[in-house]
């Protein structure tokens, strides 16, 4: 998880914290507009092509983001500027940008005729291109929250979704390629490095070091890494996994239910994963106030969730056909059920930063990881499609919240025990 470490007032912080969820908010407005073009521009059937492809580079991404939790964690910063610093951080970026480009195309062989069985090794180059450049973002990324340099940090966030939505856009303007709309995925990863990097290197270079060598560097990332891929399997690896575990089902039907599913799960999610280091950060400082402060958040995503599946239910239908006309229409329990997995999700990240800023590493990661297991298990479930997939989605996050809560509930019982003695 990315630290915002404190900068010593917190009206900094603050507006370091509103910086970044500006840039989030428009890198979702962003993300949102891509899921509404490309369905209209190449049909429901397509378009469940191109989110298996655009699920499973954000899955290696999501889990990817463990480089930027670690690199956040470690990075200090310097006293005074460094005339002549080799960076750990850049070199150890490079070399594990590589092992992410060989190990993708190394094992390729055993997985691309299930994963891409109409388009087979063409997916695969650019799935490999962007993961490799995505290292070397959140390795930046990392630098850049560890030294709370926030506006080129805001910069990377938002350019890079405006770039790939203006790709997608470009590339749709004249053909309806999978390929080619997956090549406009994975560009601009290392395009906006390559964009932004005269105006970010004043505010890294030089200016940052790590607190770790390359060993203990290693071996950090790699236990960040599990989270940050249980986490990834459960948003935005969930319609890659649909897709692999769905078969039998249409392309059409596919296509309807991932895009059900991304549109209405996306404003409560987005807005919770983009909340957790603050929420660490937050619960942290105020361990005074943390279960009064937990308990009242919780019971605003429960109140929200519940106003929202209810908007869910009677708005979803027509706005759905408003953006999809003559497609296949979901029915509004469906909405419904969605918007409620979600604010069990948002509620995930929550107790997530509640837990971590306690210093429980081992039971945060159990949490996201015993929800990652429970979902993938929900999709093999004997069931019917619509069934599975609601089980999938409300079942994980409800296994991660009772590990979560059953540490913190026992922590306080401990706690109230130890001071009655």
């Amino acid at each position: 998880m990315t630290d915002v470490r404190p900068t010593g007032r917190g009206t900094r912080r603050l507006s370091g914290f509103a910086i970044i969820l500006i840039a989030t908010a428009i890198a979702g407005v962003a993300s949102y507009a891509v899921t509404i073009l490309v369905p209209n521009r190449i049909g429901l059937a397509g378009y469940a092509v191109f989110a298996v492809f655009w699920s499973f580079i954000y899955l290696i991404v999501g889990a990817l983001g463990g480089i930027q939790q670690e690199v956040t964690r470690a990075t200090m910063r310097r006293a005074g500027r460094a005339t002549a610093h080799a960076s750990r951080a850049r070199t150890f970026g490079i070399v594990a940008g590589a092992i992410v480009f060989v190990t993708i195309v190394g094992t390729a062989p055993v997985w691309v005729s299930t994963t891409f069985p109409e388009d087979g090794w063409a997916l695969v180059w650019p799935l490999a291109v962007g993961a490799s450049s995505y290292v070397m973002v959140a390795v930046l990324a990392g630098s850049l929250y560890g030294v709370a340099a926030w506006v080129p940090l805001a910069l990377m966030i938002s350019v890079d979704a405006i770039l790939r939505l203006a790709a997608l856009a470009i590339t749709l303007s004249f053909t309806t390629d999978v390929v080619a709309l997956a090549w406009s995925v994975a560009i601009p990863f290392p395009l906006a490095l390559l964009l932004l990097w005269p105006f970010i290197r004043r505010s890294i270079v030089g200016l940052s070091e790590l607190d770790v060598g390359y060993r203990a560097l290693t071996w950090n990332v790699a236990r960040t890494i599990v989270a940050a891929a249980a986490t990834a399997v459960m948003v935005s690896g969930f319609p890659l996994l649909l897709g692999l575990t769905s078969h039998s089902e249409s392309k059409a039907t596919l296509g309807m239910f991932i895009v059900t599913i991304t549109l209405t799960r996306a404003p409560l999610i987005v807005v919770a994963l983009s909340l957790q280091s603050y929420l660490v950060v937050h619960f942290r400082d105020n361990a005074q106030h943390f279960w009064r402060q937990l308990l009242g958040l919780l019971g605003a995503v429960a109140a929200g969730g519940a106003v929202l599946a209810v908007a869910g239910w009677f708005l979803g239908p027509p706005v759905y056909h408003f953006l999809f006309p003559n497609k296949l229409q979901p029915d509004a329990p469906f909405f419904a059920i969605l918007v409620g997995s979600s604010a069990l999700v948002a509620a995930l990240c929550i107790t997530a930063p509640a837990v971590l800023a306690r210093s429980q590493h081992f039971v945060y990661t159990c949490g996201w990881v015993a929800a990652a297991i429970v979902t993938v298990a929900a999709l093999m479930l004997p069931m019917d499609f619509a069934s599975r997939t609601v089980a999938a989605l409300v079942g994980g996050p409800v296994l991660g919240l009772l590990v979560h809560g059953s540490y913190l509930v026992g922590a306080r019982l401990r706690h109230a025990r130890a001071t009655t003695s």
